[in-house]
């Protein structure tokens, strides 16, 4: 709240993505790992994923998406004061992969950290630079008060690739989108662009479910992903639909009047039954899965920033983000284009 008469909203006002160069299909993977295109297709609905090559790093490809998000908003990397990267997969240990991403674009006049909350982790981002845009931290760098968001990830780092049930799920990518502040009247909030509401969880009993083996405080090693599908599923249907419930019920409204729904692309399968638990139409589902894979922490921004580029998201509409990952985290969050 910023006055008697305005209330403030973080305003989507632009999107951008980056992919790695090199595409692998399931034909190619299938040339040296135990498995078949109709394999994959039918359990996961993915075809291709990209996978990031020398050069190409969680901080370039992040560069990358945020250099199209600031473009398509219309701003410049000065107008940035806070830079808000979501990532499992660090160029470093230390310092965060944000600090880089603001050096390569020029944003000197922006803070900037990384979040973990693996796949979740756009939501977790969103929801912190939202906060921060509406407190004094947040404070315009240079006349305007926006923040740039980020998911970006090379899971291709820490699989392996002798474990087929793991390593044919997951690409590289990243995915930006430049937050704003702006005020408007508390009479017209029903129809005013921004972040409605979020929500977010975690549930740390179930670390062995979908975990990294290694690390710099136990091994000393970056480790390997290991995954326990049927579980990781069985949980993702169920804490995804309750966290949209939860999300449609604060913002007053019903799945019906969503026009879209982006969710987290981990599994075609996850996402049919999420939308049919919901009572939702595949139609208003955003599936970008099968070209991608699941990119972690990048699926969320990557596919919005596809449907917002091919025209199918528009300004006015609401839209829903959401995403469960490693930890177990998950959320959502509402927002109006």
């Amino acid at each position: 709240m910023t006055g008697a008469a305005t209330i403030r909203r973080s305003c989507l006002i632009g999107t951008g993505s980056a992919l790695p160069a090199r595409r692998v299909s399931n034909a190619e993977l299938a040339e040296t790992i135990d498995t078949s295109d109709e394999w994959i297709q039918e359990r996961t609905g993915i075809g291709a994923r990209h996978l990031a090559g020398e050069g190409e790093t969680t901080a370039t490809l992040a560069a990358d998406a945020a250099k199209k998000a600031i473009e398509a908003a219309g701003i410049t990397a000065a107008d940035i004061s806070v830079i808000v990267l979501a990532t499992a997969t660090p160029d470093q240990t230390f310092p965060s992969s944000a600090s880089k991403v603001q050096d390569l674009i020029g944003a000197k006049n922006a803070f900037a950290f990384d979040v973990a909350a693996v796949c979740s982790g756009f939501l977790y981002a969103m929801a912190t630079a939202d906060a921060l845009l509406k407190t004094p931290a947040g404070a315009p760098a240079n006349g305007r008060q926006c923040a740039l968001v980020i998911g970006s990830e090379t899971f291709s780092r820490i699989l392996d690739w002798e474990d087929r049930g793991t390593c044919v799920l997951f690409g590289d990518g990243a995915g930006a989108v430049i937050l704003e502040a702006r005020d408007f009247p508390a009479g017209e909030m029903a129809a005013a662009p921004g972040v409605i509401a979020s929500r977010l969880h975690t549930d740390g009993a179930h670390n062995e479910l979908l975990y990294v083996d290694g690390g710099p405080s136990t091994t000393g090693t970056v480790g390997k992903l290991r995954m326990k599908g049927r579980e990781v599923f069985r949980h993702a249907v169920t804490n995804l639909a309750d966290v949209l419930r939860e999300v449609m019920e604060e913002a007053g409204i019903a799945a019906d009047q969503l026009d879209w729904v982006v969710p987290h692309q981990a599994n075609a399968r996850i996402l049919d039954a999420t939308a049919k638990k919901l009572g939702l139409p595949a139609e208003k589902v955003v599936k970008t899965v099968g070209e991608h894979a699941n990119t972690s922490a990048a699926s969320v921004p990557l596919a919005l920033d596809v449907a917002v580029r091919d025209g199918r998201i528009q300004p006015g509409q609401l839209v829903m983000l959401e995403a469960m990952g490693g930890g177990f985290t998950w959320g959502a969050c509402l927002l109006r284009l």
